[in-house]
């Protein structure tokens, strides 16, 4: 019964309903024993378990499979990083062997080496008085090889035994 009017208190005041829900009772009585309540809470309870313990194997499973997208990825990134670490180390190889490359060319340069010389190691040119002539024989000295040359295998000791006991 709900009240009407004004309330001058401070608590909010308390609602009742109207009207109370009827139980209905079952005209008919059959020989059905009644189920223990305890007997349904628990088989609500295991199968509230069981769900449970399906979605935190899930919800485990997922995080097990996260972390290892995620180790993949980073060591795919290491090898990256890796990888363009050497390729800039190449590089910069690559740049100094071009130029001590051309530094060796303009070494060979006959006019730079008769520089060099000239300056560096105090060499002068030949004059005619320097210039000694030698004369050779024509005879040949090369020497031909009249030996024979034998080239014996090593051979294990076994070989060499059965060798000597059939001679």
């Amino acid at each position: 019964m709900a009240r009407s009017g004004y309330q001058y208190e401070t608590s909010p005041r308390k609602l009742e309903p109207e009207y109370r829900p009827q139980r209905r009772k079952n005209k008919t009585v059959r020989n059905v024993k009644p189920k223990n309540n305890q007997t349904k809470n628990t088989k609500i309870h295991k199968k509230e378990k069981s769900k449970r313990i399906k979605q935190l194997f899930t919800v485990f499973a997922l995080f097990v499979v996260l972390v290892a997208i995620s180790y993949r990825n980073s060591t795919i990134n290491e090898s990256f990083s890796k990888v363009q670490s050497l390729k800039s180390q190449l590089s910069e190889i690559e740049k100094e062997n071009e130029q001590l490359e051309v530094s060796i060319e303009n070494s060979l340069n006959l006019n730079n080496i008769e520089q060099v010389a000239k300056e560096k190691l105090g060499m002068q040119k030949l004059t005619n008085r320097q210039t000694v002539y030698v004369e050779l024989p024509k005879k040949d000295y090369v020497k031909s090889a009249n030996e024979k040359v034998i080239i014996t295998e090593e051979q294990s000791w076994i070989k060499n035994l059965i060798e000597k006991i059939f001679k």
